[in-house]
């Protein structure tokens, strides 16, 4: 957790520079880098955890804009593992995955991607239900 503390604080350096020297509108499509994003004046997130956790992605995002930076810190952290299993193989295999688990029936993936490896679906299956999710 500290690495990952250190990494974001450097992010957040070189994104407060880009800031500094252009009038730039700041989205981003890092879930585990909303709160850094919207703390260097960015304005929403491009998101893939809000396909599977749409009020809390929006909570955080709208707490932050309105104020309320450790509410929206809190809810940053309660997803970090989440996030980190919808990660884990390319985009949009894990969500999809995600919400065929949740009974939404999304289907298999298109070629030329291919099913989830069983490790990372049995991690995405074990942080959906720390959610309380499936």
């Amino acid at each position: 957790m500290k690495k990952r503390v250190i990494k974001i604080a450097a992010l957040v350096v070189l994104f407060a520079a880009v800031l500094v020297i252009s009038n730039v509108i700041l989205n981003r499509g890092n879930d585990d880098q909303v709160v850094p994003l919207l703390s260097l004046g960015g304005v929403g997130v491009i998101s893939v955890l809000s396909n599977v956790m749409p009020k809390l992605t929006h909570d955080m995002v709208m707490s932050y804009l309105n104020g309320d930076v450790k509410l929206s810190r809190q809810l940053q952290l309660s997803v970090m593992n989440l996030n980190k299993a919808l990660f884990c193989e390319v985009n949009p295999i894990p969500v999809k995955e995600a919400l065929n688990m949740m009974g939404w029936n999304a289907g298999a993936v298109r070629s030329p991607l291919c099913e989830m490896e069983p490790q990372h679906k049995e991690l995405l299956r074990k942080e959906l239900a720390a959610m309380k999710l499936i």
